[in-house]
């Protein structure tokens, strides 16, 4: 419900309460491991379109390795959606099989 407020020149404000913006929900990008692509081209999708650096990128890329799964990044869904794409489309002009995919993020109660 709106508030009123009186200012000394006898004008009637009213304010209306703000409404709480829900923070737009979160998503996992997501590297797999495959036999085909190489880490160097991997380290470089991490640097240029997830913008890493060397060090995150290569401690990523060998965390996928090693366990066949890893984070690239979080994002809204359409950047997410929009990286994917990125990385879909360097791959097949590389001819690697690099498969990327994204589940939502745990929300945290507000």
């Amino acid at each position: 419900m709106p508030e009123r407020f009186e200012n000394d020149a006898g004008t009637i404000t009213e304010v209306k309460p703000q409404k709480k913006l829900k923070r737009p929900r979160l998503y996992r990008v997501l590297l797999h491991n495959d036999d085909y692509t190489t880490r160097e081209f991997v380290v470089h999708v991490l640097q240029t379109v997830f913008h890493l650096g060397e060090q995150d990128a290569i401690r990523i890329m060998l965390h996928v390795h090693h366990n066949g799964i890893g984070v690239a990044g979080v994002f809204t869904r359409e950047v997410a959606e929009t990286k994917i794409q990125r990385v879909e489309h360097l791959a097949r002009e590389h001819e690697f099989p690099l498969r990327l995919t994204m589940e939502p993020e745990e929300q945290e109660d507000a």
